[in-house]
């Protein structure tokens, strides 16, 4: 699903503008994404939770040429789907 067919389910579904569900839509992902980024956990009950992982600097090797080349540390960001939502994909 993207993001236009999610705005147009939620203005049917809930009898909303096509204006409005994008605003609360776009909403919703801004505050998800302003929460990361101060490097909090966003955890939706019954869906999942996003979260912020640190990966430490390490060596790895250029898979063209074999040659050992250094990753910097960085911030991954992941998603963990909740219980309910495992089981109603596991159907």
């Amino acid at each position: 699903m993207t993001k236009s067919e999610l705005i147009k389910t939620l203005a049917m579904q809930k009898s909303l503008s096509l204006n409005d569900a994008e605003v609360v839509v776009n909403a919703v992902f801004e505050t998800i994404g302003a929460a990361l980024e101060r490097g909090d956990r966003v955890e939706i009950r019954g869906f999942g939770s996003f979260g912020i992982k640190h990966r430490q600097s390490r060596s790895g090797r250029n898979p063209r040429t074999g040659e050992s080349v250094s990753v910097d540390a960085k911030k991954v960001m992941f998603f963990k789907a909740g219980k309910e939502l495992k089981e109603r994909v596991d159907v």
